[in-house]
């Protein structure tokens, strides 16, 4: 099923969620086109949306090349894992962890082979998804000293925004059309 299509099937009650989709992806003027599609992926696979995760996927390789688009996977892959321990830090109250080394893997971090400024965009989408403030604080601010604006910035988190939220409704139809599949 194609982006639109299923963009086509949100109900009523979601339909600001149509519209800012159209706004802020179809009609794009503030992002690349590999700012704007990578940050579509990479937030589709934080909302755990298979339907929405392989509508984004398939949209977003006729729109930017392979290589932008694993790294956009990769960002995802790479901060589910790292959102997860540094929000651990941040939530807990024992500073000791804080000072412990990570010991976990992050060399997509330097081999994803895209632009690393479009990929600390992607890594802040998802972060911002994922909830964790020590990675969106760690990620926002490696952007601006690479010369991305607030404005910038502010539309990747909008577009997450919109992607992340198009989830839990596509949840919502599946549960309600097909109550036995969810409830497994």
């Amino acid at each position: 099923m194609t982006l639109d299509t299923l963009l086509e099937t949100l109900p009523d009650y979601a339909k600001d969620l149509k519209l800012n989709y159209s706004s802020l992806v179809r009609n794009n003027t503030e992002l690349t086109p590999t700012q704007l599609w990578g940050t579509v992926v990479a937030s589709a696979i934080a909302t755990r949306n298979a339907t929405l995760t392989a509508a984004a996927v398939a949209e977003a390789a006729k729109h930017i090349d392979g290589t932008a688009l694993d790294a956009a996977k990769a960002a995802a892959a790479i901060m589910g894992m790292n959102n997860i321990f540094y929000r651990f830090h941040h939530l807990s109250s024992n500073d000791k962890y804080a000072a412990l080394p990570a010991r976990l893997r992050m060399n997509v971090l330097r081999s994803h082979g895209s632009n690393p400024v479009d990929f600390e965009l992607w890594s802040l989408a998802v972060s911002a998804i994922n909830g964790c403030g020590k990675c969106v604080d760690s990620h926002e601010r490696v952007v601006r000293e690479k010369g991305i604006t607030e404005e910038t910035i502010a539309a990747v988190v909008r577009v997450c925004a919109v992607i992340h939220a198009i989830g839990p409704v596509l949840e919502e139809r599946a549960a309600v059309s097909e109550p036995e599949l969810v409830s497994a």
